[in-house]
């Protein structure tokens, strides 16, 4: 940009700096405001950074803010500002436009601002500046903490940061084209630092006690410093050639004199010996041409090895999204001196802060203290130091804070987010890939790092070693890494440096790994395997049960009160109820009925001003017929209005079920939830190598050994070690028989410098060998060349394509294979049963097919895969609870006749059940058996009780005797559980029961003498208040019962306790999400109160009254919404959405102390436990809790749903 294109005021604002006069800068009296002001500029300019690059190119950095900062360092407000001004110009360029961008003019823009940062750091390779920041930086180092103030502390975090993006300025590949050895312009600026002695600060400010804020930026110039260097060329810095570093010299010397005298000799050869006009035209018998004669060659024979198809065509171009992920900047070797510096400093920064300053580090990025993505320093910091030190004399205290399990754990879950992040974030990919590099690096540093621990002459770190290894090796996570990363390569995103450190590290695990195991009889490793198991579908929604007559008296009761207070005016009426809808489809008629619907569900939660407003509000909607009152109705015609509407049998709905769409076959089967299993297993090596034994890892090692000659011989040793280990140690050859590797033996193998590769040439041979022994026998070998293979296919190949038996290889399935004579089978069962109406199709083949064991799913695939239907929507699986199946007139008759057989033993359900033709689940014949008038309630078909003399009684006052054991006990827990099956299989029916009049009294009694008054006082206040606070506030929710005191957590445990609150009407927690007893939102305060007299009738102390008792905290609402649809009286509560409520008791105690209770040895933990459904009647054992699900009912409700799948 020219210097007179310029803004006006930025050139008046630049003009008002200064002067440069020789080496005299002359400042100006508005020096300070100027520099304020360009600070203002630059806060506010556009997307394109025109003030950046207008500064830029009149070099006011250069001109005049170093001379500034230079020679006129004593003014200390000029000072901070003219460092804030250059953080604020020398930050990098992806600081200022987020990324590179990717439109041609803002990346146009975005290498200006580049090319001016380069000039920059050009400008600061000089030891007059680093020597006044070195100056002012000790000068505020030497203040104590009481004596530095906060613009010291934000001077010191500017010189830092100054200091950082001078280094961070990428070097220009246009003038810097010197050659190894030559001073670039980072070695200059390394230089200034060194002779300015801010080397020195930065490890004052590693290791200062005080210090410790400077943390990460120390960390992150250091890394800064060593970006071009490698650890192990400065390691050997002045130590003198050693043996094997001549040894690599004298290797690479004899590759390329090789290379150099076979092109000698091919040229030599290519030389004819007549004029090569006359060089003759050959025939390539076997080699066709484009049609169908063979190959006319019109050079001379010399040539023929070079010829190919692809001669003369143009080079196919690859899309940008296919190309290979470019390659990170080659370490570059700087200049002596500077490297010597820099060595110096390495050595002190291990002998004096490393370890401190990298638990500074991991502590600020676990704490979340540090900024994103800062752990990739710790990461680089952690690979760079590390291998220092093994190549510097291997001092393992100097990286003690980085050598451990700890370490190992923070870099693989690095490595693994890492992983996951590049999956996820495709638009990232190139960019995570490389973090993914930083963290393997480390990681193959920290196995080095205890490999050389192994080799220590001291006994106490080959311990060490041998604990970090024991612990690495037995976690899983450590093992599946590197088969995870060779799974999921992607060359368009990593880099090759990345495949050839991931192929050494891998090398390097499975070695010390193998090493490890040969030392042991056996090892026992963590095995995690993903349990997968179907969960329970949601029944359907049963329409509650109406209330009896005597319940709506009682209920009327307690509204006509209320229903006069609202007539009178004392209670508001709700604005907000609205009973017809104008914009809703449904038509008036239907709307309503659901008014009436309403007001009476209102009525029955005791919300009688909500319908109160809903009757005069639909009076004014439907005044014709009278339906909702006369238009004049007062006071006496509303009540009796109000009376006949709740007494009403109004047609209740159940509600709807949701409407699934329709489903593939393989999607009609139930949600699986799954869960990791953990356990341990013997660890088998070769059973870990089969692992690698797959076409990602082979394709992956293949293609790093494509640059088999630029890659170095530790790199072509590791992959080419992997590939044997894959063939001979596993005895697979046949997995290498693919034709992209046998190129790579061919070129390899003609390769003047194939002496240099020995080791591969050998696997070539090896590999080839084995190849043509095949072929001699397997004459499909060469087409199995085309494809890669896994260890399935090579089984086939090598002993024969009929040698899998049933359930191995790859394509392994239970699922039997079709033979021919079954699929026609299949297509005559098709076509005979497709035009049967009503009839399914898939179950009337399965009845016909021949062959057992096919299921649903089979025959459906395989009919989609012949071509006789389009897909699995075409044969729909009937949905459970649609089809209901009538009884015929026999059945019902062979019902009756077995009731009256069966009527006078001991279990008439289980004798008619095992008896009845039809196969149906009990709760089906109960009803029936109610229907068809046989029965009048369900209690005469449960089991009639064994009584023995000793046997439990009735007092007189009618509570039962505390039962002794005996040895009948298992026999009535048995009966007890079958009861309680019943129960739960009639829930649906009678889930809205309501307490009677005196339930529980006599277990409350003896509940009471075995000393639990305590919890029955806080059972009865937590009935009565919520009694109270239903009739204040007229909405019921359901409401927990917490209890906050141990004696009452432990009532709470107890058996016989949990068996009271059934019989009062309360239910258990309905899933694994609900904690607590709940009082449901169906019980009325009359029924509230009930049951709070009928418990408190044998307390010492008058109902209600708390003397003598702890006052027990009131039992929270739940926060349900109020727009909740209205439930009936006795409405389902096991619908009620469960609220979490907060507790002073850990769940996690409570489930384990469940778990363990005495009343769930036999239940099922894995199962969801069914909602237990409150008797109607009281039993003749009051005083047995009956038991949870038990293993008896599951078999029993499995068959049941086999048969009616059946």
């Amino acid at each position: 940009m020219d210097w007179y294109m310029m803004n006006c005021e930025l050139l008046a604002t630049c003009s008002a700096l200064g002067y440069l006069e020789g080496d005299v800068y002359h400042r100006e009296p508005d020096c300070l405001e100027s520099v304020k002001d360009l600070i203002r500029y630059l806060r506010h300019e556009d997307e394109t950074r025109d003030v950046r690059q207008q500064l830029g190119a009149a070099q006011i950095l250069q001109n005049d803010l170093l001379p500034i900062l230079v020679q006129y360092p004593q003014d200390k407000v000029l000072f901070d500002a003219v460092v804030r001004l250059m953080v604020n110009l020398t930050q990098p360029a992806l600081l200022c436009f987020g990324k590179v961008p990717p439109d041609a003019t803002s990346r146009h823009h975005f290498l200006q601002v580049l090319s001016y940062l380069q000039a920059y750091k050009e400008a600061f390779a000089s030891e007059k500046v680093f020597g006044v920041l070195s100056e002012k930086l000790y000068d505020l180092l030497q203040l104590d903490w009481e004596q530095r103030q906060e613009e010291d502390t934000l001077l010191i975090e500017r010189i830092l940061l100054l200091v950082r993006n001078v280094l961070h300025v990428p070097p220009d590949p246009t003038e810097e084209q010197g050659v190894d050895g030559d001073a670039s312009v980072h070695d200059r600026v390394l230089w200034a630092l060194h002779i300015s002695g801010m080397d020195d600060l930065l490890k004052f400010l590693a290791s200062a006690q005080g210090e410790q804020q400077w943390a990460l930026h120390v960390l992150e110039i250091i890394s800064l410093m060593f970006r071009d260097q490698s650890p192990e060329e400065l390691a050997a810095l002045g130590q003198g050639q050693t043996a094997a570093e001549h040894g690599e010299d004298t290797q690479e010397l004899e590759t390329l004199r090789q290379r150099e005298l076979a092109e000698r000799r091919a040229r030599a050869l290519q030389r004819p010996s007549r004029h090569s006009r006359f060089g003759g035209s050959y025939v390539l018998q076997g080699l066709k041409a484009i049609g169908d004669r063979d190959v006319v060659f019109h050079k001379g024979l010399h040539n023929l090895k070079s010829y190919s198809h692809d001669l003369g065509k143009e080079m196919r171009r690859v899309p940008r999204r296919r190309q290979a992920a470019p390659e990170a900047e080659p370490p570059r070797r700087s200049a002596r001196n500077v490297r010597l510096f820099l060595r110096h400093f390495c050595q002190d920064f291990l002998e004096g802060c490393y370890n401190r300053l990298m638990l500074l580090v991991k502590d600020q990025l676990v704490r979340e203290k540090a900024q994103q993505h800062d752990e990739t320093y710790y990461l680089w910091a952690t690979a760079f130091f590390m291998a220092f030190n093994r190549r510097r004399g291997f001092r393992p205290e100097l990286v003690s804070e980085t050598v451990g399990v700890r370490a190992f754990h923070f870099i693989e879950q690095n490595l693994t987010t890492y992983y996951e992040m590049a999956l996820m974030d495709k638009k990232e990919a190139v960019t995570w890939a490389r973090r993914m590099h930083l963290a393997l690096k480390a990681y193959q540093e920290l196995l080095r790092t205890v490999q050389e621990m192994d080799r220590s002459p001291e006994q106490a770190v080959r311990d060490s070693s041998q604990v970090i290894k024991s612990n690495i090796f037995y976690l899983m996570e450590y093992r599946e890494l590197f088969l995870a990363l060779f799974r999921k390569f992607d060359e368009t995103k990593q880099p090759r440096s990345f495949l050839r450190d991931l192929v050494e590290t891998a090398h390097l695990f499975l070695r010390m790994l193998e090493h490890f195991c040969r030392g042991r009889t056996s090892l026992v490793v963590q095995s995690k395997r993903v349990q997968r198991r179907k969960k329970p579908r949601t029944p359907a929604a049963v329409a509650p049960q109406p209330p009896s007559a005597v319940e709506l008296e009682e209920l009327w009761a307690g509204l006509d009160p209320q229903i006069q207070a609202c007539l009178q005016g004392q209670v508001p009426l709700p604005e907000d109820m609205v009973p017809f809808d104008a914009a809703s489809e449904t038509p008036v008629e239907e709307q309503r009925t659901e008014a009436l619907l309403r007001i009476q569900g209102c009525l029955r939660d005791a919300q009688v001003p909500q319908a109160l407003r809903l009757l005069r509000s639909a009076r004014d909607v439907w005044p014709e017929g009278d339906v909702f009152g006369p238009p004049d109705a007062g006071p006496p015609e509303e009540t009796r209005l109000l009376r006949e509407i709740l007494f009403a049998p109004l047609p209740w709905h159940a509600p709807p079920e949701a409407e699934e769409p329709e489903e593939e076959e393989d999607e009609e089967e139930e949600e699986e939830e799954e869960t990791m299993q953990v356990s341990e297993k013997e660890f088998n090596f070769l059973d870990y190598l089969k692992r690698f034994a797959c076409p990602p890892v082979v394709r992956a090692l293949v293609l790093l050994l494509r640059g088999y000659a630029r890659n170095s011989p530790r790199t072509n040793h590791c992959a080419a070690r992997l590939l044997h280990r894959l063939a001979r140690d596993l005895h697979m050859e046949a997995l290498l028989f693919q034709l992209s590797l046998f190129a790579l033996f061919h070129r390899l193998l003609n390769d003047p410098a194939a002496g240099a590769h020995q080791e591969l040439v050998a696997l070539a041979k090896f590999v080839l060998g084995k190849f043509f022994a095949l072929a001699a026998t397997n004459k499909k070998a060469f087409v199995e060349l085309l494809f890669w293979k896994s260890p399935a296919a090579v089984r086939e190949m090598t002993e024969g394509y009929s040698s899998l038996r049933e359930g191995e290889g790859a394509g392994r399935s239970r699922v039997p294979p079709w033979t021919p004579q079954e699929e026609q089978e299949l297509r005559e069962l098709y076509w005979k049963y497709k035009e049967v109406e009503g009839e399914d199709i898939i179950a009337a083949i399965l009845a016909h097919l021949p062959a057992p064991g096919r299921t649903r799913r089979q025959v459906v695939k395989q009919l989609v895969r012949l071509g006789l239907a389009s897909s699995a929507k075409d044969f729909p699986r009937e949905r459970k609870g649609t089809h209901l199946v009538l009884w015929t007139q026999e059945q019902e008759e062979e019902l009756t006749r077995l009731f009256e057989e069966f009527q006078g033993s001991e279990d008439v359900l289980g004798n008619i059940m095992k008896h009845l033709t039809a196969r149906r689940s009990r709760a089906r014949v109960v009803e029936k058996l109610l229907g068809l008038g046989l029965v009048s309630e369900r209690k005469e078909l449960y089991k009639k009780r064994r009584r023995k003399g000793h046997g439990p009684g009735l007092g007189a006052a009618g509570a039962p005797v505390v039962p002794a054991q005996d040895s009948s006990a298992e026999d009535r827990d048995s009966e007890e559980e079958e009861e309680e099956e019943d129960e739960a299989e009639e829930g649906p029916m009678e889930g809205h029961w309501a307490p009677e009049e005196g339930a529980g009294q006599g277990l409350a009694h003896s509940l009471h003498q075995e000393g639990l008054a305590g919890p029955l006082q806080w059972l009865e206040n937590c009935l009565r208040r919520t009694a109270g606070d239903r009739e204040e506030d007229g909405v019921s929710h359901p409401v927990p019962l917490v209890p906050l005191s141990e004696e009452n957590e432990d009532a709470m445990e107890d058996r016989r306790f949990r068996a009271l609150l059934r019989r009062l009407g309360l239910r258990p927690p309905a899933n694994e999400q609900e904690s607590f007893w709940r009082i449901p939102a169906a019980l009325t305060p009359q029924q509230l109160r009930r049951a709070a007299a009928s418990i408190a009738h044998y307390s010492p102390d008058p109902p209600g009254s708390p003397k003598g008792l702890l006052e027990p905290p009131r039992c929270p609402q739940d926060p349900t919404p109020a727009e909740q649809p209205p439930a009936g009286l006795g409405s389902d509560s096991e619908s009620e959405e469960p609220v979490p409520v907060p507790s002073l008791v850990q769940p996690g105690t409570k489930r384990r102390r469940e778990l363990n209770s005495e009343d769930e040895d036999d239940g099922s933990s894995g199962a969801e436990p069914a909602p237990a459904a409150p008797r109607a009647e009281e039993d003749e054992d009051e005083d047995e809790d009956p038991e949870p699900l038990g293993r008896r009912k599951r078999i029993r409700r499995i068959e049941e749903e086999e048969e009616e799948e059946d």
